[in-house]
């Protein structure tokens, strides 16, 4: 048995086309990419007239949630406070640590009613409901000529 028969199937390539500079790219790309602590996770559903939102926010209370609409743009923001302590019998630390994060996603909001969105959280999820507007008739005119 070779010790190529050991290494997980993408692993698998012919040395020779080994590029070691793409290889460190790609090791940086997924190091550095959103992970579920720096994006909100969102499905967005055509339901004809309008369309559901739904953005993951686990562990997040509803008050550190804040959506605001400005022009065209719809931003979810969300911050993340977390503390965990441990102490002693005698009231000592033993363990503190501390995190926060903010969170924030922007959505194009120009083919929707912004004035009759409807928004609700319930068990970690953020559900938008996005009312579509009428698509504009088309109208026609004659032209002049000079």
């Amino acid at each position: 048995m070779s010790v190529f028969n050991l290494m997980p199937f993408d692993r698998r390539v012919n040395l020779e086309a080994t590029n070691p500079f793409r290889d460190m790219e790609n090791f940086a790309s997924g190091f550095f990419r959103d992970s579920a602590f720096t994006a909100i996770r969102t499905d967005i559903q055509d339901k004809g007239d309008h369309y559901l939102l739904e953005a993951d926010l686990p562990g997040i209370k509803k008050e550190d949630i804040q959506i605001e609409v400005d022009g065209d743009t719809l931003t979810i923001q969300a911050q993340r406070r977390n503390e965990s302590q441990e102490k002693d019998e005698e009231g000592r630390y033993v363990r503190c640590e501390r995190s926060y994060g903010g969170f924030s996603r922007s959505f194009d909001i120009s083919a929707i009613k912004a004035d009759q969105i409807h928004a609700k959280y319930e068990n970690g999820v953020l559900t938008l409901e996005l009312p579509k507007k009428e698509p504009a008739a088309p109208t026609s005119r004659r032209l002049e000529i000079e």
